[in-house]
């Protein structure tokens, strides 16, 4: 069973929020070039430069490190406690501009995403939590949505899908879909009651969802793989399958409604 998160896990985390937001500040959304990784995934020097500074915030001795823009030190697999980060998620959105990009870091222990913290530098929004602590939204206490059913839900879709037509499929189920950029910013929105669910069909990494699962969880609802399992980190390949997540009142439905249009390798 994993410890309670010290109050200290999250001053740390909100400190280095705030730092990464200063560094932020340096670059103008939509005028900022980007170059292109492995898989056409743009990175730019602001990935780069607030990935070092959420390092030198975070880190301290014996603790693990995992970053999409950080080279993978495996030694991460025998620490305890591990930082789980996205130093900018939602890049497309930054470098056209729209204003649906954060900063992504999580404490994971025992392979639990314990404490997490979001922040959307463009829009002021700042979510930060543990279980301990629950989940505060701009400093102030939030909670998941208590909705009962996904009748007139709100469930918030990856832009990126949406366009490739991979949400069609559920036009006619009984929520309103919301195309939003970043993941991450996607599950924070959930975890402070601003959206009712959110899932992803398509395989992302634990950079991505890490936080967000902490702040989910945190706030009183629920993160599922899509074969219905919990959400385990700090593994040695960091690709997992899709992810949900939901108030708790709307688990079963929803995973109900997602599995019936996973292709069948999926659903065994």
């Amino acid at each position: 069973m994993y410890s309670k998160p010290d109050s200290e896990i999250l001053e740390r985390i909100a400190s280095a929020l705030e730092a990464a937001r200063q560094v932020l500040n340096r670059f103008t959304a939509g005028a900022i070039e980007a170059e292109y990784k492995a898989g056409h995934d743009p990175v730019t020097e602001a990935d780069k430069s607030v990935d070092a500074v959420l390092r030198k915030e975070l880190l301290r001795n014996g603790e693990g490190w995992l970053s999409e823009e950080s080279v993978d030190d495996l030694a991460r697999l025998n620490a305890n406690r591990v930082w789980i980060v996205d130093p900018l998620d939602g890049t497309r959105e930054f470098v056209a501009g729209i204003p649906e990009f954060c900063v992504s870091v999580a404490m994971v222990e025992d392979g639990h995403p314990i404490a997490g913290g979001i922040c959307n530098p463009a829009t002021n929004e700042v979510f930060l939590g543990s279980i301990d602590s629950g989940v505060s939204y701009n400093g102030k206490p939030a909670r998941v949505s208590c909705r009962a059913s996904l009748n007139g839900a709100s469930v918030l879709a990856s832009r990126s899908e949406v366009k490739r037509g991979e949400w069609k499929q559920f036009e006619n189920a009984p929520f309103t879909i919301r195309p939003m950029g970043s993941v991450a910013y996607k599950l924070a929105m959930v975890s402070a009651g601003l959206a009712d669910a959110t899932f992803t069909l398509t395989p992302k990494h634990e950079w991505d969802v890490a936080a967000g699962a902490a702040l989910v969880e945190s706030a009183g609802g629920v993160v599922r793989t899509l074969d219905n399992s919990p959400l385990r980190c700090n593994s040695t390949s960091p690709l997992i399958s899709g992810l949900l997540a939901c108030g708790p009142n709307l688990e079963k439905e929803l995973l109900a409604i997602v599995s019936d249009h996973l292709p069948a390798a999926a659903r065994q």
